[in-house]
């Protein structure tokens, strides 16, 4: 199961480290509009990445599987807000994802590509049933 551990590293700024289980650190920061000093990506930024780079990854491992000459993956992930259509008034988030793939692939291909898009694991978490449990302490 993946595991992060944020820490903030220190009151007066919106800095946080991130470190991953498998020993990695990265860190976020808020936007200067938001009052942050931009020391690293926002945490939307990160959840776009996320969402990208776990669709390049499954495009890749699935045509390696096929043996399909696939040579690159470009994923770019922006939103919009939209009407949403079941609260009139209302409106709702609409994540964009463009693919381009590059490489000797049929049509066909390309199109398989598409429907594997939507298995990444990260795509599934956005997308599926889940729940945050939330815990609190007081050092």
């Amino acid at each position: 199961m993946p595991q992060v551990e944020v820490r903030s590293q220190s009151a007066s700024s919106y800095k946080q480290e991130i470190k991953s289980g498998s020993g990695h650190q990265f860190v976020a920061d808020a936007p200067k509009e938001a009052g942050g000093a931009e020391g690293g990506p926002d945490p939307h930024e990160i959840l776009f990445g996320s969402l990208g780079a776990c669709t390049a990854i499954t495009l890749q491992m699935y045509a390696k599987r096929k043996g399909w000459d696939l040579k690159e993956v470009q994923v770019k992930v922006f939103d919009e807000q939209v009407e949403d259509a079941n609260s009139p008034g209302g409106s709702i988030l609409r994540i964009h994802r463009e693919i381009t793939v590059a490489g000797n692939l049929p049509a066909e291909q390309v199109e398989a590509l598409k429907g594997i898009a939507d298995k990444c694991p990260i795509h599934k978490l956005l997308t599926g049933p889940k729940q945050i449990v939330t815990a609190i302490k007081h050092a």
